[in-house]
């Protein structure tokens, strides 16, 4: 049976009587559900305080709860600044390679031959041409845009591909010719075309659940993060031949950030991700800083990453 709606009051007696949660403001409280939504609050962020077999909550408050989905609300926030950042090289990184190649002409990328043009890539290369072709075109809802098609009756991919979300930003780079891959990629240090391909992909997975609100702090991928020389340095165990943290998890971002941020940016992003767990762990002391981390995937020593050179 689906389950029934309810008022907020019924939802604060709910946590109350059925499942043992302690509400010391009930104002508060409904405020929050009014705010939030059950689901997006409690459905998202119980699971650390609640009894799997009785699901009842022991010892536990709504402020609990509140205060972890208050951290992973700030570490959202924090994450999608620096993805932002990185999605703004990459933008210009491929626009500038191609261009360089190509010249200003819209036509150019509009074209499938200026691709990687492979049976494999032949529907994605018609797809991505599509939605340029709209930007150029089409789109009236970004004034840049219009401008340039009106003046110049001409989009360069330099302006077009500003409109592009970080995923077909992604796809793009990755339906490039090796020749462009292997020149952004240099932009890069000790990161190759592939691997660039594979972060940008994953970073895309992180990007959508900081855009949409989702659960950030425990989120996995199901696509692994490359192996590096830092996972070896920091002494990440393995089962078998795979590391157990850094490939799938928040670690995961964090290194990808290591990698692909200049030393200034990852400096203060790591500040501030210091000070945002540290915070946490002052402000509510039912989930330890050790079992925080952990879950996160980040090591002990994971603040220690920027010791060792890449």
């Amino acid at each position: 049976m689906s389950k029934p709606f309810l008022t907020y009051e019924q939802q604060i007696q709910k946590l109350t009587v059925d499942k043992k949660l302690i509400i010391n403001d009930t104002v508060s409280a409904k405020a929050a559900l009014e705010n939030i939504g059950y689901f997006s609050l409690i459905g998202g962020y119980k699971t650390p305080f609640i009894n799997p077999m009785t699901r009842i909550y022991e010892h536990t408050a709504f402020e609990d709860i509140f205060a972890l989905y208050t951290f992973d609300r700030g570490l959202r926030e924090l994450t999608f600044k620096y993805l932002c950042e990185i999605e703004q090289k990459i933008r210009q990184l491929i626009s500038y390679s191609f261009c360089s190649q190509h010249g200003e002409q819209q036509v150019f990328y509009l074209t499938s031959s200026c691709y990687n043009l492979t049976k494999k890539n032949t529907r994605d290369i018609t797809k991505l041409i599509s939605i340029l072709d709209y930007h150029a075109n089409k789109n009236t809802e970004h004034a840049y845009l219009v401008h340039q098609r009106k003046v110049y009756n001409n989009v360069p991919l330099w302006v077009v591909i500003n409109a592009l979300t970080f995923g077909q930003s992604s796809k793009f780079y990755s339906l490039l010719p090796y020749n462009m891959q292997s020149n952004i990629s240099k932009s890069y240090d000790h990161i190759n075309e592939k691997n660039l391909e594979r972060y940008l992909k994953n970073l895309t997975l992180f990007r959508n659940v900081c855009a949409h609100n989702e659960r950030l702090y425990n989120f996995r991928l199901q696509v692994d993060f490359p192996d590096t020389i830092l996972h070896l340095k920091m002494g990440i165990p393995k089962v078998g031949i795979q590391y157990t943290q850094g490939k799938r998890d928040y670690f995961g971002l964090v290194i990808a950030f290591r990698y692909l941020l200049s030393k200034e940016s990852f400096k203060d992003y790591k500040k501030s991700l210091t000070r945002l767990i540290n915070s946490y762990c002052k402000t509510s002391t039912r989930i330890s800083k050790s079992k925080l981390l952990d879950t996160m995937g980040l090591p002990e020593n994971w603040e220690n990453i920027t010791r060792y050179k890449l």
